[in-house]
């Protein structure tokens, strides 16, 4: 399961520093968010809640299959990322994405 696309955009975005880690970090910083990338670890009350936040902002979302230490992999990461957005994607990039994802 390779997502070029998205681990690219994971990638500049942990290097440039344009992004929020975590779950919790992400409902409290909602704003400026353009992406979201949900792991398979994160519980479905923390989905639901996310969901609820993103509704009204123009944020889209992918259901990343795998858990939070492939998504930490995927990202070049040594730890686990249960939840990453991502703030500084062009609309290009956001639906080229979506569409690599509904592909897998």
């Amino acid at each position: 399961m390779m997502m070029k696309l998205l681990e690219k955009a994971l990638k500049d975005a942990i290097k440039e520093n344009n992004c929020v880690i975590g779950t919790k970090k992400i409902l409290s910083s909602i704003t400026n968010i353009k992406m979201i990338v949900i792991s398979q670890s994160v519980t479905a009350e923390n989905i639901k809640k996310i969901k609820e936040n993103v509704q009204n902002e123009k944020i889209s979302m992918i259901h990343f299959k795998g858990t939070s230490v492939a998504l930490g992999k995927l990202c070049g990461l040594p730890f686990r990322v249960s939840t990453i957005s991502l703030k500084s994607l062009n609309d290009t990039n956001i639906q080229s994405i979506l569409k690599e994802a509904e592909e897998k």
